[in-house]
Formats: C-alpha cells, sequence, structure tokens
C-alpha cells in the first residue's frame, strides 16, 4: 500500500476487501485472521475460484462471514449422500502399523472398509485402495484453531483419487478425528456400486 493504515486513523484489517476481481491472498488473510483458518497453498486456490463465484452471483463485495461460510458449505458440509459414520482403530504392541474399520454412508447403506497403515490417513487411503481406487496422498497439512480448552484441530487432506485431485477438510477436538472426517469428503468421488464390494 501506497501510505500506512495507521496515518489515516484505520487498520490494515480494516481496508481488506474481497470482490470478483481479488485474488486468493485476501481470502486467506481474512479466513487466517478472523477464523484462524490457515489454508495450504494449493486449497487456497481452489478455494479463491469458489469466493470468486459467489461474488458474481451476488455482485457484492465479500464480508468475512461470506467467506467463511462459503468455506464451510465448500469443505465442511458436502458430505452427503457420501460420510463418514464412524471408525476405530487398533494395533498390535511394538508394532508400527494401525489398522482401521471405517463404516461409511452411501445414500443411506452403510459399508464397512478396513485397511492397515503406517497411521490413520495411511490405513484409510489403504483401505479405499482395496476397494480398487488408486488412491495417492499429494499433500496433508494440520493445526489447532482456538486456544486452551476450546481449542479444535483442523486437518487439510489433499489426494488424487482415480485421476482425480481432491482435497478433504475436517474439524474435530481430536486430530486423528478431524483427519479422518477430512478424508469423508473423498468419498464424494467414490461410487456406491464400487463402495459396496467392501460390504
Amino acid at each position: 500500500m501506497p501510505i500506512d493504515p495507521l496515518d489515516v486513523g484505520r487498520s490494515y484489517e480494516a481496508v481488506i476487501r474481497v470482490n470478483s476481481q481479488s485474488g486468493k491472498g485476501g481470502v486467506s488473510y481474512l479466513l487466517e485472521q478472523e477464523h484462524g483458518i490457515e489454508l495450504p497453498r494449493r486449497l487456497s486456490i481452489e478455494f479463491s475460484q469458489v469466493v470468486q463465484e459467489v461474488a458474481e452471483r451476488t455482485g457484492k463485495e465479500i464480508t468475512s462471514q461470506m467467506i467463511y461460510q462459503a468455506f464451510s458449505d465448500e469443505y465442511l458440509e458436502k458430505r452427503m449422500p457420501f460420510g463418514l459414520v464412524s471408525h476405530r482403530l487398533s494395533s498390535e504392541p511394538e508394532s508400527p502399523k494401525v489398522t482401521l474399520e471405517a463404516i461409511v454412508e452411501t445414500d443411506g447403506s452403510r459399508q464397512t472398509l478396513k485397511g492397515e497403515g503406517n497411521g490413520p490417513l495411511a490405513a484409510f487411503i489403504k483401505s479405499l485402495a482395496a476397494a480398487g481406487h488408486d488412491v495417492e496422498i499429494i499433500d496433508y497439512h494440520e493445526h489447532s484453531r482456538g486456544q486452551g480448552a476450546d481449542a479444535e484441530a483442523i486437518a487439510y487432506v489433499e489426494v488424487r483419487i482415480d485421476g482425480k485431485a481432491v482435497f478433504g477438510v475436517g474439524t474435530d477436538e481430536s486430530i486423528t478425528s478431524a483427519s479422518m472426517k477430512g478424508c469423508s469428503a473423498l468419498l464424494i468421488v467414490i461410487t456406491p456400486s464400487s463402495l459396496s464390494q467392501r460390504t
């Protein structure tokens, strides 16, 4: 900026404006500063396109709350008709491997997926691969959101599944559960018929 906002009695946050011409920087800044969401770079690029679509559709300047609502609608609430119902982890003493049993729901029908890996996320990916899907983890980020007893974990999962890059985001008090919820978003690109093979 050509001047310091303090020179005219303003703060930097007060001059952040987001509209259909805005880039990813302003969107990511507002999400981080006002909602504690630190988007990985590639997710930031993808989500900025979502915000631009909202701006073009409404023809208005986009507020911080509108940005958060768009993020929630796109990544946190977009579960049905596919979703993760529950999961159970187990491991043997002195073994680095964990076994995952996950119950997923597709159009009201529940199936069980099983997999083993070096961690919960790896085990879930293995369970999808066992169901016949070519799955590759591209990137993973996690951080806490908030402070103290009210803090929650947020996990960002990026995978390539059946040749398509997909982002999943999950939040929970437990980082393990947050990553699993992020993974459940990946079920959107999996057909019920292919999952039913694992029933």
